[in-house]
């Protein structure tokens, strides 16, 4: 018999994974009260082990392939009802999920739609359009978005914001992506859409050839302004979190934002090495969020931006 989860241990062990899984996460989550910390923290301990486990990764580095991705992703699927179920899973990750579906009563649909972003990765997935990459940022970190909006407090019936949220997280993924082309290719994945590609006269297989590295930086600024505009909408959401929380979410926005104007403004030396944002700036990021957060906000309008499913 597998014996409860001690919640203290967890989170502690969820604590050491956010440090070393993510440092600009860990610095923003330091920005939320204790209660909402400890559980901002026990739901990455769980998005992180899905995303290593999916794609042969630790704690986000080192990615290798996966001998049989769709068995890893039946895995973490079962693991995690398990956790939803309230039963003890002996998997630190999975009973830390547990524990803070339960504390704050997230909705099982945005822990599904995020499981169905690993689905397709396991299934090798690739976009066609531009929407289809859009879905999948929201699978991936669209979700998590929302989730987190939960953990700060938002109502789950309180879809503006959550649209927000889902904005906000679709815009780090987009930065993510810029930042990673290269690496991508090199492990065989692909998240630029096929209709990009073809407009570029590219493949997805020469993504990572230095032959076409101004084509390829062309499209990782693409990738970078479309990120900024989910950036922009997202901030606007944080206005309607409570003071701690929309500092560390603008913090966040900051840190991540960062990421894609600097593959965009490297150019082609962006796909030399991985684009990093250093902690100077990172703290930089801090100190403009907290006065963001002390002002009045401005609201901005989603039009044309997709929109999450309901």
């Amino acid at each position: 018999m597998i014996s409860p989860p001690d919640r203290a241990a967890l989170v502690a062990e969820a604590a050491a994974i956010i440090s070393r899984g993510s440092k600009s996460f860990r610095l923003a989550s330091r920005l939320f009260d204790r209660e909402t910390r400890e559980r901002a923290w026990l739901l990455y301990a769980w998005c992180r082990a899905c995303d290593d486990r999916t794609d042969g990764q630790t704690l986000g580095h080192d990615t290798r392939k996966v001998d049989a991705p769709e068995q890893a992703f039946q895995a973490i699927a079962e693991a995690t009802g398990r956790a939803l179920a309230g039963e003890p899973v002996g998997d630190p990750p999975f009973d830390a999920l547990g524990i803070v579906a339960a504390e704050c009563a997230i909705p099982h649909g945005f822990i599904r739609a995020h499981l169905d972003g690993f689905a397709l990765d396991a299934a090798g997935w690739q976009p066609a359009t531009e929407r289809d990459l859009l879905r999948y940022c929201f699978h991936v970190a669209g979700a998590v978005g929302c989730m987190m909006a939960v953990v700060m407090g938002v109502s789950p019936e309180d879809e503006p914001t959550l649209d927000r949220a889902s904005d906000l997280g679709i815009a780090f993924q987009l930065a993510n992506i810029a930042r990673d082309i290269t690496e991508d290719s090199l492990a065989g994945r692909c998240y630029i859409p096929a209709e990009w590609l073809k407009e570029a006269g590219l493949t997805a297989e020469d993504l990572a050839s230095p032959v076409h590295r101004e084509k390829v930086a062309a499209i990782a600024a693409r990738l970078a302004s479309l990120s900024e505009r989910y950036e922009q909408s997202g901030r606007a959401g944080a206005s309607r979190l409570p003071f701690r929380a929309r500092w560390a979410v603008l913090a966040a926005a900051s840190i991540y934002g960062a990421i894609g104007r600097k593959v965009a403004q490297r150019g082609a030396a962006a796909l030399d090495s991985r684009v990093v944002i250093r902690k100077r700036r990172k703290l930089a990021s801090v100190g403009l969020a907290f006065v963001r957060a002390s002002g009045s906000g401005s609201e901005v309008e989603r039009q044309d931006l997709w929109t999450r499913p309901r």
